[in-house]
């Protein structure tokens, strides 16, 4: 008898879910001491690296019809990252390295990124295969450029994406999207930032050394230092080590000014509550899709995986020589472990302060208050969208509206979850009646504007434009969002990356009227090439 990937998903579902689902978090905070196997001295200890920048990969400029255009070659392949005290960590990384060189873009020029795939064809510690989608996610890209899940590069293959860079700045980041293996490949470190700057975010907060990009995962590991994975049978990944920059619980040096942070969550299932020791606040200036409209302080704020999130913080506040530690308070249904209630920390030092730059020793007030996400109200007559996040009692998978990415595949890829026409203004209501599970849920191309949390205002740290939302444990959120400028189709999904993967997955297509010949097709427009010069 032959079975399908569902149909295997049942038959393993229904005998490993008995057995796993005292493992399981089912309402409350699990924790515990550890689950690495490392030995004792090869255990990291919190507060023992110095923080490292993320380093930056260079362009290479050419002219299309006379204009600049930033192009980029990059080869995934495998490496060795130096994560645990004395032991090296198997990766996958872009250009083999983890953490992934950041990308710097300028709003108004294009990039085209080349990303060969010279991975192994079996993923060397998991064993799962390694076909990769690249998406930058916070792109308003073409479908055939957006990471669509089953547009996968494989083994000895390449492909050209061009990413228009035309949208306001903003913290963006590029990751694996690959169709039933994103958390994997992700894990081993397929992800890095992408920043797009323009004149209104250069002239309002800090540049150069004082913006600083943190980006946080946690992992959990073999004796011998490879990565352990163990997604509690798709439910999600809790590592006992958190990581900034690729580096465990590092330590930053920060003089007497104001340091901005562009904080992203690349675990792939882990949502963290940061709060600083001594108390002090966070000065929310930006959102996913850029700048918010006024400055917020807060004591803390709940971030899912693949939220970004930007920050000022004022170190003159505090004296020379004084440790500030950015704690993490956590969230249910988390599984929290001996020192994951810690991220980093800074120590204050003495030296010459440069006070040239924008909000170096004042916290700006008003930011874009002009931004057209900001601007779009719940108006009467808006089409409204419901769509539930749930598990399947039957299956084990993971579902949206009852429907899962491999119902798209066996509609042959015509099946979606919604239709706006281009240029449409919808309200969609997210709701979380899964039991003990949240879902931070992503809606590609767009940015939205939250209007509400369970019929009350959305949180001070998100009132900005987003693309990933937090659906908590018994929530409906209630979203407006504008749909273009592309027509054709995108991808709707959780981002806690197993979840994604089984199969928490839906597509939605913009301005695809029944006369419109779909030129993007995500697809079948671009296709990858073989790389010759493997």
């Amino acid at each position: 008898m032959n079975l399908n990937r569902r149909d295997a998903l049942k038959l393993g579902g229904l005998a490993a879910f008995g057995a796993a689902a005292a493992a399981l978090p089912l309402g409350s905070t699990v924790n515990g001491g550890t689950p690495s196997k490392l030995p004792s001295k090869n255990m990291p200890k919190p507060f023992q690296r110095t923080f490292t920048p993320l380093k930056v990969l260079a362009p290479v400029e050419k002219l299309v019809n006379n204009k600049p255009v930033h192009t980029y070659h990059i080869d995934a392949k495998a490496g060795l990252a130096e994560i645990v005290p004395g032991l090296k960590t198997p990766v996958l990384g872009y250009e083999g390295v983890v953490p992934a060189y950041r990308i710097d873009a300028e709003q108004g020029i294009p990039i085209e990124m080349t990303m060969c795939n010279q991975l192994p064809k079996v993923h060397p510690t998991f064993g799962t295969p390694v076909n990769i989608s690249t998406h930058l996610h916070g792109s308003a890209s073409l479908p055939q450029y957006d990471g669509y899940a089953d547009d996968v590069t494989p083994y000895h293959h390449k492909k050209t994406y061009k990413y228009p860079n035309f949208q306001p700045a903003r913290t963006l980041w590029y990751h694996d999207h690959g169709v039933h293996y994103t958390a994997q490949n992700a894990y081993s470190g397929l992800a890095s930032q992408y920043h797009l700057h323009d004149p209104m975010e250069r002239s309002l907060l800090p540049q150069g050394e004082y913006d600083v990009a943190l980006t946080l995962s946690d992992m959990m590991f073999n004796a011998n230092g490879s990565q352990l994975y163990d997604d509690r049978s798709h439910s999600g990944l809790w590592g006992d080590v958190i990581l900034v920059n690729g580096a465990p619980w590092p330590v930053m040096k920060v003089k007497r000014r104001i340091y901005r942070f562009r904080l992203l969550n690349s675990s792939i299932s882990r949502s963290y509550k940061p709060t600083l020791s001594p108390a002090a606040p966070f000065h929310m200036v930006a959102t996913d899709g850029g700048l918010m409209p006024k400055t917020k302080a807060v004591s803390s704020f709940r971030t899912g995986s693949a939220e970004r999130y930007e920050f000022l913080i004022d170190f003159s506040q505090f004296k020379v020589g004084q440790r500030v530690e950015m704690r993490n308070l956590s969230n249910p249904n988390n599984r929290d472990y001996d020192f994951t209630n810690k991220i980093m920390a800074f120590d204050v030092v003495d030296g010459p302060i440069d006070t040239s730059g924008p909000a170096a020793t004042t916290i700006p007030v008003d930011l874009n208050t002009g931004g057209d996400v900001m601007k779009l109200a719940d108006t009467k007559g808006l089409k409204v969208r419901n769509i539930r996040v749930q598990k399947s009692d039957l299956t084990g998978e993971w579902s949206l509206n009852g429907q899962t990415w491999h119902d798209v595949i066996d509609s042959k890829y015509k099946s979606v979850l919604a239709d706006p026409k281009l240029n449409a203004t919808e309200i969609w209501e997210i709701e979380n009646k899964s039991g003990g599970w949240f879902h931070p849920v992503h809606i590609h191309l767009i940015d939205f504007k939250i209007l509400s949390r369970n019929g009350k205002p959305a949180f001070d740290h998100e009132l900005g434009p987003k693309d990933v939302v937090y659906v908590g444990e018994g929530e409906k959120v209630r979203l407006v969002m504008k749909f273009g400028p592309h027509r054709g189709k995108y991808m709707i999904h959780c981002h806690n990356l197993p979840h994604e993967d089984h199969d928490m997955m839906h597509q939605f297509s913009v301005g695809l009227d029944a006369d419109y010949v779909d030129v993007n097709d995500p697809i079948e427009a671009d296709k990858p090439v073989y790389d010759n010069d493997f």
